[in-house]
């Protein structure tokens, strides 16, 4: 999940309003008081989950294969490590099986120690049965199964005892609930809260409500959560404050008014989930996920989050570093070009569009005449464009322009692979991005890239034509909904290809 600041992010939104002034902001006055409170760090409850797995069974491991070491003659190490790794195995499956690895047992006592006993027990009688109808009593030794056996349970106690004490002491410290906003009102809102409050109090953050009626239907306040305003200042409030959960509370059979509030929530990097609280129309259980006992449907979610973050976050630093290392021979050579050819400095700085809309700064090496750059890009670079140098003519139509965004990689505000992102006032056919192609805002739900899928199918340099700014934008939602980390290295590999053999757009 994202953090940002509060304070600069308002600041941020105010100025890529019309003006500049901040005039333009909708956010009402208690939607920016809530927005201004200091937001406390949270943890993903994936990784907390993924993580206790992990140990759990390399710590079962660990205890097994050391009383094999420490009571077993010498001999057949090999077979017992092999038994050793299925049965830790064997006891994380069923561990899953029986939900045992969720936050919500973490927290519990009875419930949480009766099925890892179980699980345990019943893996090592299916291991005592094996032995036994395979006639292996000679292969393994009674007295490490069954000391095994003993000192796992003991550890499995203390173990859970030990990640209850952790998950207890973060929930209270608040580190695992999730801010979450409600989409609706009147009753079926009022009754939500009231569920939500009851059962997920402990995992939720209930920060408001936002709903396009104001009348008797709709009041000011439902249930204690105070009316921030309506689903439009929902989109700005969720871009200078963190939201990690937005639940709409309408009733299945108003079809159009789900739709309408799907197609306006979209653009934003949260889950979205719809309540089926307090629908007569009942799917199998399946069909929902739960928010504490409130049943849902999943109607979006992020696109990369919890591990896939982690992996990313790897792979972009990685790839980062090694593009570093080898290329720069290249950038030093073309910082001393630049700076030979042309006066004026060797990088050129402008704000872009990053993560969520927030406001980054983009560096790349200077390709213009110092008195004609354009920080905002309201003039779009064209073929033979006389602002362009000679070498920046050249490290244009290659990308060597775009090399000291791995600086941008490594502080973490672009990942190597993404959504490109553009300048603000970017034009296609006169009209600004934003207004030549709806739901542009969308391609923003992750990290911006130094390149992407759009790059690599030819959509790169001059955007005169709303086609082709649409055309990026289809590719970027491609990616966005297609992501992996193959696809990453896929994108990556392809990138000097592409920069050969399609760099007709580029000037």
């Amino acid at each position: 999940m994202f953090r940002v600041d509060p304070k600069q992010a308002i600041e941020d939104h105010a100025a890529r309003q019309p003006g500049g002034d901040g005039t333009g902001s909708t956010l009402s006055a208690a939607a920016a008081e809530i927005a201004n409170r200091p937001v406390e760090r949270t943890y993903s409850g994936t990784i907390i989950v993924g993580v206790a797995q992990v140990v759990e069974a390399v710590l079962l491991a660990i205890l097994g294969y050391g009383i094999h070491a420490a009571y077993v003659e010498r001999g057949q190490e090999g077979f017992y490590l092999l038994v050793t790794l299925g049965v830790c195995l064997a006891t994380n499956i069923g561990l899953n099986l029986l939900r045992a690895h969720r936050i919500t047992t973490y927290r519990r006592v009875v419930g949480q120690f009766g099925r890892v006993l179980a699980v345990w027990l019943t893996v090592m009688a299916v291991v005592t049965a094996a032995i036994f109808f395979f006639k292996a009593g000679d292969m393994v030794s009674r007295v490490w199964l069954f000391s095994w056996f003993l000192s796992g349970a003991a550890l499995l106690i203390l173990y859970r005892l030990a990640l209850r004490f952790l998950v207890q002491r973060w929930t209270d410290l608040g580190r695992l609930k999730r801010r979450t906003v409600i989409v609706g009102g009147g009753r079926d809102a009022e009754v939500l809260i009231e569920q939500i409050k009851n059962g997920a109090d402990k995992d939720i953050e209930l920060l408001g409500l936002f709903d396009d009626r104001y009348d008797e239907r709709s009041p000011d306040s439902v249930a204690g959560l105070a009316k921030l305003g309506k689903v439009s200042s929902l989109i700005e409030f969720a871009r200078v404050t963190p939201v990690d959960l937005v639940i709409v509370s309408m009733p299945l059979s108003a079809e159009k008014r789900v739709l309408d509030m799907l197609t306006q929530l979209w653009v934003l990097p949260v889950d979205i989930r719809l309540s089926a609280h307090m629908s007569k129309l009942k799917f199998t259980d399946r069909a929902y996920s739960y928010v504490g006992g409130v049943p849902v449907l999943d109607m979006a979610d992020r696109p990369i989050s919890d591990w896939n973050l982690v992996f990313k976050w790897v792979f972009d630093k990685l790839v980062a570093i090694t593009a570093l290392i080898l290329l720069s021979p290249i950038m030093i050579a073309t910082a001393i070009a630049i700076k030979l050819t042309s006066k004026g400095p060797v990088f050129f700085v402008q704000k872009r569009h990053g993560f969520n809309n927030q406001l980054i700064s983009i560096y790349k090496f200077r390709s213009m005449r110092t008195e004609a750059l354009d920080a905002g890009a309201a003039k779009l670079v064209t073929k033979g464009d006389p602002r362009v140098t000679r070498v920046g003519k050249f490290i244009r139509k290659t990308s060597i322009d775009e090399l000291p965004q791995l600086f941008n990689v490594l502080k973490g505000e672009l990942s190597v692979v993404g959504p490109r992102p553009h300048a603000l006032q970017a034009k296609a056919d006169n009209k600004l991005y934003y207004e030549a192609v709806e739901g542009y805002f969308a391609r923003h739900r992750v990290k911006p890239g130094m390149t992407g899928w759009a790059q690599i199918h030819g959509w790169r340099g001059e955007t005169d034509t709303i086609d082709k700014i649409m055309q990026r934008v289809n590719h970027d939602l491609y990616y966005i909904e297609n992501w992996s980390l193959l696809l990453d290295l896929y994108i990556v590999l392809m990138t000097p290809v592409s920069l050969v053999a399609k760099s007709e757009n580029a000037y």
